[in-house]
């Protein structure tokens, strides 16, 4: 059965995933693909854009948006390695945009904080995903899916919260 809304949630990071939500329900979970390019991981974009027109395409006449996680620089990140992953994320925006799909950006304290997450290890963002969406137990089983988990939260996450930024009925 076709969806009515399909949801993205993407965590930006190379360890990071594009995550589906098919009506509020967890659906495929694409890990971030990547490529080496003069010896450095980069987002592999058109396996990105290949998943995404997959599920456009399963589900026809779906309401489509997106929310990516809004990254930053971290303490002790250094130049090069900040720029690297603002470029991650702006490929990623550029995606979505290019397709045409609506996009938002959530900052991960925003996310993080509804969900009380705030100051928990990484860990702990996996451990509520599978207590929120048990249909995806078996895409969340290892401790090193926490993007697949950070990318589902985002999405639900996205899901609660109406274009005006207040919370939906």
């Amino acid at each position: 059965m076709s969806a009515l809304r399909l949801t993205f949630g993407i965590d930006p990071g190379l360890t990071g995933a594009v995550a589906t939500l098919l009506d509020g329900v967890p659906g495929p979970i694409l890990d971030m693909p990547t490529v080496e390019v003069d010896g450095w991981g980069e987002v592999d974009a058109r396996a990105v854009v290949v998943f995404i027109r997959e599920q456009r395409a399963a589900h026809p006449g779906a309401y489509v948006s997106a929310c990516i996680e809004k990254v930053g620089a971290r303490p002790g990140d250094g130049g090069t390695s900040a720029f690297r992953f603002g470029q991650t994320a702006g490929k990623l925006q550029a995606i979505f945009e290019v397709l045409g799909i609506p996009t938002t950006r959530v900052i991960p304290a925003v996310w993080k904080r509804a969900y009380g997450l705030l100051k928990q290890d990484k860990d702990a963002a996996r451990q509520l995903a599978l207590r929120r969406f048990p249909s995806a137990a078996p895409l969340l089983k290892r401790k090193k899916d926490d993007g697949r988990a950070d990318a589902l939260l985002i999405a639900r996450h996205h899901d609660m919260i109406d274009w005006d930024g207040k919370q939906a009925a």
